[in-house]
């Protein structure tokens, strides 16, 4: 592996973020993409949601990858953790990934700080390098600015 962009881990929150990410990476992909959804678990707590219905959302989310990404090598993953960020380093790390790619997400500073940002966290703390990608519109899309996630959702 001699690129950046060899064997990639793609964090995905939402079908809506799935396709931001991959519009946004589909021009760079030249190797393998891990595109992984995280369950995040309540650490004790009850869940927000079933498993059963956390599985199926993500299955939605890979659904839009296998539409972007149809014709690349890539593959999916779901991960279970409390702590978003660090599930996203241990399927890095598991898939000796040469990078994280993650595109921006809406929501306002206040919302980040009192439910935590993800996308901070694997910035600051990972130990490989991450690409911040900029949100592309869809081409065949009328308005001026893309879907974000809804907030509190894991990535």
């Amino acid at each position: 592996m001699n690129g950046l962009f060899d064997r990639v881990v793609l964090p995905l929150a939402s079908p809506e973020d799935a396709r931001a990410s991959c519009l946004a990476l589909k021009p760079y992909v030249d190797g393998e993409v891990i595109a992984v959804h995280v369950v995040e678990k309540a650490g004790g707590a009850p869940d927000k949601a079933g498993i059963e219905q956390r599985e199926a959302y993500a299955e939605e989310i890979f659904d839009v990858v296998d539409e972007c990404l149809g014709d690349d090598h890539y593959e999916t993953e779901i991960r279970y953790g409390t702590d978003v960020a660090e599930t996203i380093f241990a399927a890095a790390a598991d898939h000796d990934a040469t990078a994280i790619v993650i595109t921006p997400r809406g929501g306002s500073r206040w919302i980040r700080l009192l439910t935590g940002d993800v996308a901070l966290d694997i910035v600051t703390e990972t130990d490989r390098p991450v690409v911040v990608l900029p949100d592309k519109p869809e081409e065949n899309d009328d308005q001026t600015d893309s879907e974000s996630p809804t907030e509190g959702e894991s990535s």
